[in-house]
């Protein structure tokens, strides 16, 4: 004889990866005129599932201390902050310095390797660099999310990712106060 009392179905969270290009997302602030708060952020994400890693990819100069103060508040909130030292290039004939970071293959490469971890990848970032990524996550069947200001995202990223979410959009959840 059968009960007749349902049996609930249990659903499984889905598992989330957040992965931070801090370049591109600091760019999107300045034009949005507003700073992105990282812990709401990651509490905006974990509500929406089970958070595998968020992981922060930024350029450092190890000089700074402000900017390595940042980062330890950063992972006391739970994201693994990964730098690499600035690289300063200096061009003799335009009499410049430019300032570069170069992190997107190791985003990239990290993404790849980690497709096991998440069912969801959340990529704060708008740089077409990273559209074959996107691509091989899909052919594993994960769900790619790509966060960044309109302006700051390129089209074939939008094209190829699952969904896309404006900065815009989350603002008020996301928004860090004065």
């Amino acid at each position: 004889m059968r009960s007749s009392t349902k049996t609930k179905k249990r659903t499984r969270r889905k598992r989330i990866a957040i992965f931070i290009d801090a370049a591109n997302i600091f760019y999107s602030q300045k034009s949005l005129g507003w700073r992105l708060d990282y812990k709401k952020f990651l509490d905006y994400w974990g509500n929406q599932g089970i958070i595998t890693g968020a992981y922060f990819y930024t350029a450092v100069i190890s000089t700074n201390k402000k900017q390595l103060d940042f980062f330890k508040a950063l992972k006391k909130i739970g994201y693994d902050v990964i730098t690499r030292e600035v690289k300063v290039i200096h061009d003799k004939r335009n009499k410049t310095t430019v300032h570069k970071g170069n992190f997107d293959v190791k985003l990239a490469i990290d993404i790849v390797l980690k497709v096991k971890e998440f069912d969801v990848a959340v990529l704060a970032s708008g740089d077409s660099d990273f559209e074959p990524a996107v691509e091989y996550l899909k052919s594993e069947q994960k769900k790619i999310i790509i966060v960044s200001a309109r302006g700051h995202v390129a089209q074939e990223l939008i094209k190829c990712a699952s969904r896309y979410l404006p900065l815009e959009k989350i603002k008020e959840e996301v928004k860090k106060e004065a």
